[in-house]
């Protein structure tokens, strides 16, 4: 059997979407013929844990470790909450303390491409042993982190092997980069080193047709689209909320805030009884200050449930009993790419998608090919009215559902295949 080491930053008991991916690839490989070793670190620090996530690991899987020095535990020391927020991708872009600002441009500017950059040089050292222990001839890197794409780049360049950099997120263009208070030196370190790898990869993939279209103004390398997806049965729930339940699972970050939507809800609430009796916005996950503000604004506070961070188990629970599923992206020409791994896990619980995001979206082609949901810009708000009425209806009369058509494609076992074919 084939093996393939795979240099991944994030792994159980990391908790949050970064995991999924190769936790599921890792988890398949083995039905394709080929064998993954992983390189992980051996004292990350994750903002979130799930340890849900460890019972997906093969048996006998082999994993290598070695340590990472993480100035965030540093920081920690002057500000344990906000250094957390930051590790986990929530800034805020209204009101930074000082102390906020200076971590933000700290970690822009000084620790390019990110603050886990002390792992490469000692890794790469590291894992010229391992590949000729175990004999392996194949990497993947996967980020972000990108700095784990480094590890790759530098192992390329000093031994003969084939490196695959598989891009969950962009780099220099993804929403939070633009916050990170970055001078143009750093800025043109950041588009170096994406210059580079993409150039220095035998082959890239990428989890949108956006990001695709992107890199390829940058390299003349191979470059495959592979999405997430998701994980078991497809099955609708039975235990369905008796509310009309509009669920978020996962970080709503300050960026995703759909004002519309709050506004349409609001006057829903205002202009008919029955859906202020039965509406209840339900949060599974962080959520910043922010988005909680303008909820407020639109007298929406008394219809907010908010159940914090739970377990990989539990939210799909909660997607599956919710009646509305809410998927949100920052309104920006920069995200249109950006399709969230919940997308998948959404299709599969059955329930409607209401989504709202860029203009021309890439998610809003998916969720039309499997009639899944429907996807509204930040300035609709006529037709997301008229589409929340008519679900609200279909909900008084237990008629509330979707088709889910086609959404095999995006199983993790199919995604796995479509994989090894292109390594």
């Amino acid at each position: 059997m084939r093996k393939v080491l795979v240099i991944t930053y994030y792994w159980p008991p990391a908790g949050g979407p970064g995991v999924q991916r190769w936790l599921k690839f890792v988890k398949y490989l083995r039905d394709f013929g080929v064998e993954p070793v992983l390189y992980i670190p051996e004292n990350p620090h994750y903002p979130l844990l799930d340890e849900s996530f460890l019972q997906d690991i093969p048996d006998d899987l082999k994993i290598y470790k070695h340590s990472v020095k993480e100035p965030y535990r540093i920081a920690a020391i002057l500000s344990s909450k906000k250094t957390k927020r930051i590790s986990s991708g929530i800034i805020q872009t209204k009101n930074q303390s000082f102390l906020e600002k200076t971590l933000l441009w700290i970690r822009g500017n000084l620790f390019i491409p990110d603050a886990r950059k002390f792992w490469v040089k000692p890794s790469v050292i590291f894992l010229k042993g391992v590949l000729e222990k175990e004999g392996i001839d194949t990497i993947i890197t996967t980020g972000p982190p990108h700095s784990v794409h480094l590890i790759g780049y530098y192992l390329k360049k000093s031994i003969s092997l084939k490196w695959i950099a598989d891009f969950r997120d962009p780099w220099t263009t993804i929403g939070y980069h633009k916050k990170l208070k970055l001078t143009s030196s750093a800025e043109k370190k950041h588009k170096q080193l994406e210059f580079d790898v993409l150039n220095t990869a035998d082959k890239i993939i990428v989890t949108s047709n956006t990001t695709k279209q992107e890199f390829q103004q940058l390299t003349n390398k191979p470059i495959k689209v592979i999405t997430n997806g998701f994980d078991g049965d497809i099955a609708a729930s039975d235990n369905l909320d008796s509310k009309f339940t509009i669920a978020h699972i996962g970080s709503l970050l300050s960026g995703r805030n759909p004002r519309n939507l709050w506004k349409v809800l609001s006057d829903l609430v205002n202009e008919n009884i029955d859906f202020k009796n039965a509406m209840q916005l339900r949060f599974i996950g962080v959520v910043s200050e922010e988005i909680l503000a303008s909820i407020a604004e639109f007298g929406l506070q008394d219809f907010i449930e908010i159940v914090g961070y739970v377990s990989h188990q539990e939210a799909l629970a909660y997607q599956k009993s919710s009646q509305v599923l809410i998927l949100v992206e920052i309104d920006s020409q920069d995200t249109i790419g950006i399709i969230p791994g919940k997308l998948f896990e959404y299709m599969a619980a059955k329930r409607p998608i209401l989504g709202v995001g860029p203009r021309n979206w890439e998610v809003a082609g998916i969720i039309d090919e499997t009639e899944t949901g429907r996807i509204f810009d930040y300035a609709d708000d006529i037709a997301l009215k008229n589409v929340l009425l008519n679900w609200f209806q279909d909900f008084q009369k237990g008629e509330l559902q979707i088709s889910s058509g086609s959404i095999e494609q995006y199983s993790r076992r199919e995604l796995t295949r479509k994989l090894v074919e292109y390594i």
